[in-house]
């Protein structure tokens, strides 16, 4: 299908177009992962875990939320 074809397809949204995706490969421009070591004091992981607990997520969430929010407002 050429991408007018599925752009009007899109548009109308008459049909369903996900049957011309392959969401199996499909990956969002910016958002690959890469994973880091970071090692924390004790006393941080311990505050990190209760406040894991606290929301109910994973210290992962947590630190990931907080780096992205700073990042946010020093750019």
């Amino acid at each position: 299908m050429k991408a007018r074809e599925f752009e009007r397809k899109f548009d109308e949204g008459k049909e369903d177009i996900t049957k011309y995706l392959d969401v199996a490969n499909a990956r969002r421009s910016g958002q690959e992962q890469k994973r880091v070591n970071v090692d924390f004091p004790v006393w941080m992981i311990r505050l990190l875990d209760k406040e894991a607990r606290r929301l109910g997520v994973p210290r992962q969430s947590i630190i990931k939320v907080w780096v992205a929010e700073r990042l946010e407002k020093t750019s």
